[in-house]
């Protein structure tokens, strides 16, 4: 034995040098155990400057947490949010070559004969002193125009729906890189110890019973470190999986077993050197206190009935789109950073008449609410909340079209979405498309735009958060994005 560990002894100037880094590792291990005090405000930078875990934001951030309603299918704007009557007048009239000009379509249309126009079935009218155009369809919505700012110019290149929630979602078509979550719990650090920092939840619309799936990796972590992957929560009967100790097992021993399992683990760290072991530690005791802080936090007993009444009578129902949205609002309460609510069922390429009205029952009520509630309790002042899809619908009917129902294909070219509360202006409606709502007409929003936006109203500037990665810097806007200052408040 003793020649076997005479060459432990023998180091080369590298393993020397990385030996001698691992007590500054110790003291990150450390700091790892108690996630509030090391993703709070450490004026830590690495060799190029570049804001890293836990770090204080470039400059003073005007939103502190994140509320983004997902509305995955993609909503039609010609049904909610972008009035055009012209397509009213030239309802069954082909859509002008030169409006298309050859554009991409999808496989689902791009072997039809004709593009029939098709207006909306809906009427539109203008709401508050902004005179902001919004349907019938979401009366409750129309009644806070005045706190939205509409975006009517957003686009995208991704014309199907994976790949278009997750440019969204992760700033690339292509799966495998982080999440909006996990880049801003990266950069930013958590203000809450007993939470997730990223929370997630899923609802599934009255629109369409089988529409498109999501994947956990719309809210995956990436190349990122695990500790920053969102946490689901769910209506079952275990809000947060495997978080319940095993049965037979009490709280006492969990903690003796987390004990000498960091125990462990932290002599594993000192031989690694591997920063995912410090990550497991710190979720293993997360996990601890999420056993107390979760039943917490998802108790909706404590709350008024004046609560339900206002997000409307699903708001009772676990698992319902309002339902998330009062606890959206628990978990910002408890200073979790980016709650992001998914709502299924918008894919309407066929009846969208009667399935757009189930699907805007869902939604109209609770999200208005929200935005109502976070108002009345000072939290809209520092919280931003969003709406909005992947990409929009087209303007020309996909399938069979009669008086009473049409469909629409997927259109990446433009669609609406609305912000609202921290730093973005009230009342505003920015971009505009043509009269067939076919194309951009005035400032248009790329989605890397919408990114880079989001992180400067959080305090960061987009093309410093940066991770590298295989010899590489990854940024969640990749080479582009610019911040749409002009809807800054």
């Amino acid at each position: 034995m003793k020649e076997l560990n005479e060459h432990l002894l023998n180091y080369t100037r590298r393993e020397f040098l990385s030996k001698a880094s691992l007590g500054l590792g110790g003291i990150a291990l450390a700091s790892l155990l108690n996630p509030g005090s090391m993703y709070g405000s450490n004026l830590m930078k690495d060799e190029n400057g570049l804001i890293g875990t836990g770090k204080a934001p470039h400059f003073a951030p005007k939103a502190k947490r994140v509320i983004y309603l997902f509305q995955s299918g993609a909503p039609s704007q010609f049904e909610l949010f972008d009035y055009k009557p012209l397509l009213n007048k030239m309802d069954g009239k082909d859509l002008p070559d030169s409006v298309r000009q050859g554009q991409r379509l999808t496989g689902m249309t791009s072997g039809q004969r004709k593009f029939p126009l098709v207006g909306s079935r809906f009427n539109f009218k203008q709401h508050g002193q902004s005179g902001a155009y919004v349907s019938e369809l979401l009366p409750h919505i129309g009644g806070i125009a005045d706190d939205l700012c509409f975006i009517k110019s957003m686009h995208t290149e991704a014309i199907n729906h994976d790949p278009a929630v997750t440019f969204f979602q992760t700033g690339s078509q292509q799966p495998g890189r982080p999440s909006i979550g996990s880049w801003l719990s990266y950069g930013l650090g958590s203000d809450n110890e007993n939470l997730p920092n990223f929370s997630v939840m899923l609802s599934r619309g009255s629109g369409l019973k089988t529409g498109q799936p999501l994947y956990s990796r719309l809210w995956g972590n990436g190349f990122l470190p695990s500790l920053h992957q969102g946490v689901q929560f769910r209506s079952a009967k275990d809000p947060v999986l495997y978080l319940n100790n095993p049965e037979g097992m009490s709280s006492l021993n969990k903690r003796n077993l987390l004990d000498h399992l960091g125990k462990l683990n932290e002599m594993q760290y000192e031989a690694m050197g591997d920063p995912e072991i410090a990550t497991r530690i710190s979720q293993y005791e997360m996990s601890y206190r999420m056993q107390t802080s979760v039943p917490e936090v998802v108790d909706l007993s404590d709350e008024p009935e004046e609560t339900f009444e206002l997000y409307g009578p699903e708001s009772k129902i676990p698992g319902t789109y309002a339902a998330n949205c009062v606890l959206a609002r628990r978990l910002i309460e408890k200073d979790v950073k980016f709650v992001q609510l998914y709502h299924m069922g918008w894919d309407q390429h066929q009846n969208l008449p009667t399935a757009i009205q189930g699907q805007c029952r869902d939604v109209d009520q609770p999200s208005a609410a929200l935005v109502k509630d976070l108002k009345r309790r000072g939290l809209l002042e520092d919280t931003l909340v969003i709406w909005g899809g992947e990409f929009g619908r087209t303007a020309y009917n996909q399938g069979k079209m009669t008086k009473e129902t049409y469909g629409r294909d997927h259109h990446p070219r433009c669609f609406t979405i609305w912000m609202a509360g921290a730093g973005v202006k009230p009342g505003m409606t920015y971009g505009a498309t043509d009269d067939f709502g076919y194309n951009i007409s005035e400032n248009p929003v790329h989605v890397h735009d919408f990114q880079a936006t989001l992180m400067h109203l959080l305090g960061i500037d987009h093309e410093k958060l940066v991770f590298k990665h295989q010899g590489r810097r990854f940024r969640l806007t990749d080479v582009h994005g610019h911040v749409v200052k002009d809807i800054l408040s």
